[in-house]
């Protein structure tokens, strides 16, 4: 098995230089057209020269840090690559113009000191009328589910 490994090594190379090179645009292709380039891995490629020919010298390669698309969060490798959101002044902007306004529609006053402790107080007060009154529609409930009889033993027992 082992003796098949650089057979299928040399394949392997072959065929991804291959498709490498056709799926390269026009315009990243370098010193030769495109056309020569496949020619070339495809006579050259058992001999491992076409393929490695083209890997080193007929693609423009971009360096690690200026990959991706040129979008807000990375402006292209102009600043050496991916932007933070706080960095972006863009998105520091939108902050600023909706900021307060969101804070106070989705939970009333944006600082929490300034929230009126009678609004807490009546919060509670409905809490607790909401309690009793359901304890009392538990009862109520327990009350008619019980036999009448059953009822007086369990009192009269303990």
């Amino acid at each position: 098995m082992l003796r098949y490994l650089p057979f299928l090594l040399v394949l392997a190379l072959w065929i991804y230089a291959f498709i490498d090179c056709l799926n390269t645009p026009e315009e990243e292709v370098k010193h030769l057209p495109k056309v020569v380039w496949v020619i070339i891995v495809l006579l050259f490629g058992e001999v491992l020269i076409g393929p490695v020919a083209w890997l080193v010298a007929g693609k423009a390669r971009r360096s690690a840090g200026a990959g991706g698309a040129n979008t807000p969060w990375n402006r292209g490798g102009s600043r050496g690559g991916w932007v933070a959101p706080d960095d972006n002044p863009d998105f520091l902007h939108g902050l600023k113009k909706d900021g307060p306004a969101r804070a106070a529609d989705e939970d009333g006053p944006a600082d929490p000191d300034t929230a009126a402790p009678d609004r807490d107080e009546a919060l509670l007060k409905d809490w607790e009328a909401d309690l009793r009154r359901r304890e009392e529609e538990l009862k109520r409930r327990e009350s008619a589910d019980r036999p009448e009889g059953e009822g007086r033993r369990s009192e009269d027992e303990s």
